[in-house]
């Protein structure tokens, strides 16, 4: 089972922002966890702020991975093109978010990628990942 997880604007600050809300440990730290407890899988880990090279790694993987976990950070609230980009390709996708969004601001109770998506899991800090991963094996 291949599953690329790809991460959204200031993912790459865990661990340093908001510690309060997104926990202490950087994302890099988790995923080499990760990685340990599921030796039967091939993850790919990338991560960008930029809205354009997330859709053009869903592009790269999604015709040939068994699934995406993908945490869009803020684009989750605001891209129609990360939807189309999961509409257009054959790989499955779950929307993971840290924390649970539904407690926030308004703003980020509303998902533009949620219904191109299989599945979405908020609010298990790093855990929610893990939970992906599950939720992947589960269904084969």
């Amino acid at each position: 089972m291949r599953i690329q997880i790809i991460n959204g604007p200031n993912i790459n600050l865990l661990g340093k922002r908001e510690p309060s809300i997104y926990g202490a440990v950087s994302f890099e730290e988790y995923y080499n966890k990760l990685v340990l407890q599921y030796p039967e899988i091939e993850f790919d880990y990338y991560q960008s702020n930029i809205e354009g090279e997330m859709i053009n790694k869903i592009h790269e993987v999604g015709f040939s991975y068994d699934g995406i976990i993908l945490n869009a950070g803020a684009y989750t609230h605001t891209s129609i093109a990360l939807q189309d980009a999961l509409r257009a390709v054959t790989t499955p996708a779950i929307e993971v978010h840290i924390s649970n969004v539904h407690t926030r601001e308004e703003f980020r109770h509303k998902s533009m990628i949620s219904c191109a998506c299989r599945g979405v899991i908020c609010g298990f800090g790093l855990d929610s990942y893990r939970l992906a991963v599950e939720a992947f094996i589960n269904s084969k």
